[in-house]
């Protein structure tokens, strides 16, 4: 809140007041035009600022405050390039005098005029900063970057550099990683403002200014002095920061122990890139500290105006609906000249992220590097062994994200050994039987002899001369038998934990080896989550075995993205206690060189050699050569 007096508070909070505004436009020859109250077009000017976007709280905000006035001047609008608006807001106290606020210094960007009225509009001096960079190997401080900027774009620094370094990572030393997307002034700013933990904004007075939000409420706002207004049901407050490594294209997640709240997505930072795991572990645990500090209720509110108010400003309502025991801050305003002033602060439900996981926050930082035309594609190989029977056994699982809502492709492969149930079959055998019956002699008395002789002699030779009669018999007997029956596989696919019910395969096998080939789109990819595909099967009339490796999978889409695999490696530290050394240690000479690479790519080396001997007595704690 830019400092005015007790008397200012008093009256601007006042049922009725007593104001009017001044100012002055500048020329870039050095022309002053003054105009008064009685000069500005009624209902006409305006002053929006924000530090923020229209939806949450953001880290390393450089937003331009916007000016626009309407003048009963006769000023040719074509000496105006390059031209300064200054305007002031004058309150009479209750001794009769005036206070004046300045409201801000503004470079006109637009000029146009009718019969009576001159129109402007302007910007503050952060577009000064729209200017190209190319010191892509600057190493230096925080202080160093904003000081580098307002060298090179002539706007003066508000702080001090004792100010800034003692502010969180302020003295740490910082470098631009050669892989960035940086192009303006503008950009570097953004990127100390995040490693600061705060945004920066053009002050009244025309100066780059820092600011981080606070926690302490700076003035109470009370119904009466509201129009309308309205309040959110949660408090948004941050227990997390994700910053993408640009070398590991890997998410690096720190967070609170009670990690409960909203994440903030820094992206890929080029100050935040060198250094140890370590190194950039702290400098994120410092911005999240400062970022702990967040912990305001959104609302939106018309009020009476209170011109002192800045960006950033802690303040607490009253009345009405407000809840007096929360805080909130002003992320953005709007200024009517001689009419209302709507304040603002934006922010998102915690409860809404309790619906992501750990590793769900953890991808987003790298959700937002990945090209929205690349395919990414996600694997997947069974590492153990499945036996499938009457229960669903989930046989694949493939974890992915996407940085927007689109549509994928899942392709598999199985190998099913199946032993189908034996099949009992039984059926009746039916069927003509066919039996020779012999039939009776009818020769005479006369002929017996001869026949009986005859039957001899036949009887000798093997030949029967007995007549047959052939009798057809129906039969019909039950016969039982076993064969290889057969097996039912059923699939199911499961998306997010809910089952996909408009697709599920059905496969018949024999026993044996059979493949099994999956295919379904999955569509309305849930954006910026890690998204599960899960595959179940189980089988009716038999069983089956699925071997190591012999379950094959894959998810393609685009705008896909997937944390970096794991190279196998483990690292083991041991930490030992104190000991001590006894009998002394000669040595007759040490030799001690040392290499040092700065991030200028500028190798330096220094060496030192001791002669003589040294005599070291014994070791009794850590010894750090430097």
């Amino acid at each position: 809140m830019y400092p005015v007096s007790e008397a200012f508070l008093k009256a601007v909070q006042g049922n009725t007041r007593k104001y009017y505004w001044t100012g002055k436009i500048t020329t870039a020859a050095g022309a002053e035009y003054p105009f008064t109250q009685e000069d500005i077009v009624k209902g006409s000017g305006y002053i929006t600022a924000q530090c923020c976007g229209n939806s949450e709280i953001e880290l390393g905000a450089v937003y331009a405050a916007e000016m626009g006035i309407s003048l009963f001047l006769d000023i040719d609008r074509y000496t105006l390039e390059d031209a300064e608006v200054e305007l002031s807001y004058h309150l009479r106290l209750a001794d009769g005098t005036y206070e004046a606020v300045p409201m801000g210094i503004f470079e006109v960007s637009e000029a146009n005029r009718t019969v009576h009225v001159l129109e402007l509009k302007a910007y503050d001096r952060m577009l000064r900063f729209d200017r190209a960079f190319n010191g892509f190997e600057t190493i230096g401080t925080a202080y160093g970057m904003m000081a580098l900027c307002s060298t090179a774009c002539g706007v003066e620094l508000a702080q001090s550099q004792a100010e800034i370094e003692a502010l969180p990572n302020g003295s740490e030393l910082l470098s631009i990683y050669p892989e960035n997307d940086i192009e303006t002034y503008r950009d570097v700013l953004y990127f100390t403002a995040q490693v600061l933990g705060g945004f920066f904004c053009i002050n009244r007075e025309g100066k780059l200014e820092f600011r981080q939000y606070g926690e302490t409420p700076v003035i109470e706002i009370l119904q009466k002095h509201r129009f309308s207004s309205s309040f959110s049901d949660f408090v948004t407050r941050y227990t997390a920061v994700s910053s993408t490594n640009l070398r590991t294209q890997t998410s690096e997640y720190y967070a609170l122990e009670e990690d409960d709240g909203l994440t903030m997505n820094l992206g890929v930072n080029p100050l935040l890139q060198f250094g140890l795991e370590e190194t950039r572990a702290e400098l994120c645990g410092n911005i999240l500290t400062s970022l702990s500090a967040v912990n305001y209720m959104p609302f939106d509110s018309d009020t009476i105006g209170n011109p002192a108010l800045d960006l950033g400003d802690v303040l607490t309502f009253s009345g009405g609906q407000a809840d007096a025991q929360q805080i909130t801050c002003v992320t953005s305003f709007t200024v009517k000249i001689g009419g209302r002033q709507s304040l603002k602060c934006v922010g998102k439900n915690p409860r809404l992220s309790q619906a992501k996981s750990k590793n769900d926050k953890n991808i987003s930082g790298l959700l937002n590097q990945i090209e929205a035309g690349k395919i990414g594609i996600h694997t997947f190989t069974n590492a153990s062994e499945y036996t499938i029977g009457e229960a669903d056994v989930r046989i694949i699982s493939i974890e992915f994200a996407s940085k927007e809502e689109n549509h994928a492709q899942f392709f598999g492969q199985v190998v099913v050994d199946v032993a189908a149930d034996p099949a009992a079959k039984s059926a009746n055998a039916s069927g003509t039987i066919v039996i020779p019956f012999p039939s009776g002699n009818t020769g005479d008395s006369g002929g017996t002899s001869s026949g009986t002789a005859d039957t001899e002699n036949n009887a000798e030779d093997g030949v029967s001369e007995e007549e047959t009669t052939n009798i057809s018999i129906d039969v019909s007997l039950p016969v039982t038998w076993t064969e290889d029956g057969k097996a039912l596989c059923y699939v199911t696919f499961e998306l997010n934990n809910t089952e996909i019910l408009l697709h599920h395969p059905v496969e018949t096998w024999h026993s044996g080896k059979h493949i099994l080939s999956l295919y379904y789109p999955i569509e309305n990819i849930v954006p910026n989550i890690t998204n599960t595909f899960n595959v179940y099967l189980r089988m009716e009339d038999g069983s089956g075995s699925v071997g190591i490796g012999d379950c094959i999978a894959s998810i393609s889409g685009q705008a896909m993205a997937a944390a970096a695999a794991w190279d196998g490696r483990i690292d083991i530290e041991e930490t030992l206690a104190l000991f001590s050394v006894s009998g002394g240690l000669q040595a007759r000479d040490f030799m001690e060189a040392v290499d040092v690479g700065t991030m200028e790519l500028v190798q330096k080396s220094y060496s030192e050699t001791m002669t003589g001997r040294t005599t070291v007595g014994a070791f009794c704690r850590p010894v750090t050569l430097t």
